[in-house]
C-alpha cells in the first residue's frame, strides 16, 4: 500500500516576480493512503478532492476540517467497463457552473520520453453517483496544442472563465487559456476558437491552482526536474515582464523585445462662430 503525504500550508505560498508582500508558512503534514502516486488536490466548496494513479486512475473525497483533511469513504475509478482510462489523471477543471475536465498524460514509451496528453469532458456529478466513467465520460480530446502535458484548472479572465493547463518540461514552457464551451465540443485542442491566448513560463509546472479571492493563478512547480518546490503566482508579473513573456511566446524565444512606445494625440477643435478663446 501507497502512502502519500499531504503538506498543509495554512497561507498558501507564492513566490511570484513581485512578492514583496506576499508569504508562507507550513504548518504539518498529513499521510494518507490507497491513491498510488497522488497526483494533486481540487478544492470544491469545502471538500478536498485527491486524485492519483492506483491500479487504476482514482480519485478520493475528503473534508476539510481546520488544518486536516478527513476521509468520507467514498471514492471513484477512473474507469470504463473495467478499463483503466484515465489512468495518470493531472488535473481538475471545476467550477461549478462550465463544464468538468480532466485531464491525462499517456506513457507512449518505456523510458518515458514520449507522451500524449489528453483532456477529459466528464458529467463529475454522475461521476459520484455510480463511482466510475461509465456513462459519464463525455468527450475525449487531445491537447495537441501543448508541449509537454496537460493539467487543466478553471481560471476567471475579464469576468469569463477559461480552462487554463500548463506544460512540465523545460523546453518551450507555456501557460494556455482554453475557451471551455469550444473545449467541450472540440476533439483537439488545436481546432479554432479552443486557445484563447497563450504565454511562456518557467519550467517544471507540476499543476495550477486559481486563488480566486486574490484572483491569482499559481504555478506549481519543481525547481528542478522531479525535486523541490516552488510558487509563482503569474497574475503578480509586472506589465512589462508579462509583455516580454507574451511578444516571445508569438515572436520566438530569442527575438528582442522592443521598449514601450508612448504616443501623444491633439485633438483639433473647430472654433464656432460665439467662442473668443
Amino acid at each position: 500500500m501507497k502512502f502519500f503525504t499531504l503538506t498543509v500550508i495554512s497561507f498558501l505560498a507564492i513566490v511570484g516576480l513581485n512578492d514583496s508582500d506576499v508569504n508562507m508558512k507550513l504548518s504539518h503534514s498529513i499521510t494518507t493512503d490507497s491513491l498510488g502516486a497522488c497526483q494533486g488536490v481540487s478544492y470544491q466548496s469545502g471538500k478536498v478532492y485527491l486524485y492519483g494513479d492506483r491500479e487504476v486512475g482514482m480519485i478520493r473525497e475528503f473534508e476539510l476540517k481546520s488544518d486536516s483533511v478527513v476521509y468520507l469513504n467514498k471514492q471513484c475509478k477512473l474507469t470504463v467497463d473495467g478499463k483503466n482510462i484515465i489512468n495518470h489523471p493531472t488535473g481538475v477543471a471545476y467550477n461549478g457552473v462550465g463544464p468538468t475536465f480532466m485531464g491525462n498524460s499517456v506513457r507512449l514509451n518505456k523510458e518515458g520520453t514520449a507522451w500524449k496528453a489528453l483532456i477529459y469532458a466528464i458529467n463529475w456529478k454522475g461521476l459520484w453517483q455510480t463511482g466510475t466513467l461509465d456513462g459519464n465520460l463525455l468527450r475525449t480530446i487531445e491537447d495537441d496544442a501543448c508541449i509537454q502535458g496537460t493539467r487543466p484548472e478553471y481560471v476567471s479572465y475579464k469576468n469569463k472563465w477559461y480552462v487554463a493547463t500548463a506544460d512540465y518540461g523545460n523546453h518551450g514552457n507555456e501557460v494556455r487559456l482554453y475557451n471551455p464551451e469550444k473545449l467541450s465540443t472540440c476533439t483537439k485542442t488545436s481546432d479554432p476558437g479552443v486557445l484563447y491566448k497563450k504565454f511562456t513560463c518557467t519550467p517544471w509546472v507540476q499543476n495550477l491552482n486559481w486563488i480566486p479571492q486574490k484572483g491569482l493563478l499559481v504555478l506549481i512547480q519543481n525547481q528542478i526536474e522531479g525535486r523541490k518546490w516552488r510558487f509563482t503566482a503569474v497574475d503578480r508579473v509586472p506589465d512589462n515582464v508579462m509583455n516580454a513573456m507574451l511578444w516571445k511566446a508569438i515572436k520566438g524565444e530569442n527575438a528582442k523585445v522592443p521598449a514601450p512606445v508612448r504616443a501623444a494625440f491633439v485633438k483639433t477643435v473647430k472654433k464656432g462662430d460665439g467662442d473668443n478663446d
